[in-house]
């Protein structure tokens, strides 16, 4: 079960009673997803490195509460919450509109100096420079939302199979993709932070190419990492995901470990 680690624990969720590495990630999940996504990462980082993650409204102990359908409501949100989180400075890791999330968080934070992430590991998602092809799938009947989690590949197949349950999840996917879909992003935006970009070589919705792109959005260094697979690549090369975000972290600490502080 997930412990909550701020004041009603609404927003950012734990895995370990017993975090407290001297590394912290806090991790945003992509559309129709939920902090429960990085619970395998949590386990296989403990107890070095203490996994959060941020937990949107309108889905498992938040469903009551209305999704938020706007990028920059929820991004404000978010960062009003970890302007005031304790702790080690954190690295941000951000899946498909998670990636989003966590740069668009990342900005507000730099913009008031208050707690900003070491660095972006941003997953699975086309720069802001690079034009979005407008697929409108929010609008559209739910047998088609549906379809399109099919081709993602990213939800379970026991929820794809319960129609009841899924129909229940709907709103709070259909949510997400009106707010990543309607998302308007400052091509000339960047923070300054590093960025690795990390992306599927079959991502159906990013390209090598168009995650490449997030080196414009960084005035700091700048790598992308490619994996096989598509566009939950995370979960189907989960080893070598987790190594990687693993190796990255270690590269963060390096200086501060060789420095002695």
């Amino acid at each position: 079960m997930s412990t909550a680690v701020t004041e009603g624990g609404e927003w950012i969720r734990c895995f370990d009673a017993e975090s407290g590495g001297a590394t912290r990630l806090i991790c945003f999940p992509h559309a129709g997803g939920s902090a429960s996504f990085f619970r395998p990462l949590s386990m296989r980082l403990a107890p070095e490195v203490d996994v959060l993650a941020i937990q949107y409204p309108g889905r498992q102990d938040r469903y009551r509460e209305p999704v938020i359908t706007e990028i920059g409501e929820l991004a404000d949100r978010i960062a009003t919450e970890l302007a005031a989180l304790p702790g080690p400075p954190p690295v941000y890791l951000g899946h498909s509109m998670g990636a989003v999330l966590a740069f668009e968080v990342a900005q507000r934070l730099e913009a008031r100096d208050r707690n900003g992430p070491r660095a972006l590991l941003l997953s699975g998602r086309r720069a802001p420079s690079k034009k979005y092809v407008e697929r409108n799938v929010h609008l559209k009947p739910d047998d088609d939302v549906i379809a399109e989690l099919k081709l993602l590949s990213g939800t379970s197949p026991d929820l794809l199979g319960d129609d009841e349950m899924l129909r229940l999840v709907l709103p709070a996917i259909r949510g997400d993709f009106q707010a990543v879909e309607t998302y308007l992003a400052d091509p000339e935006s960047v923070v300054g932070c590093p960025i690795t970009a990390l992306v599927g070589d079959a991502d159906p919705l990013t390209t090598v190419d168009e995650a490449r792109a997030w080196g414009r959005h960084t005035s700091a260094a700048f790598e992308a990492k490619v994996f096989a697979g598509g566009h939950f690549y995370l979960a189907e090369r989960q080893p070598e995901v987790i190594e990687e975000i693993r190796k990255q972290l270690r590269h963060l600490s390096a200086p501060a470990d060789a420095s002695g502080n």
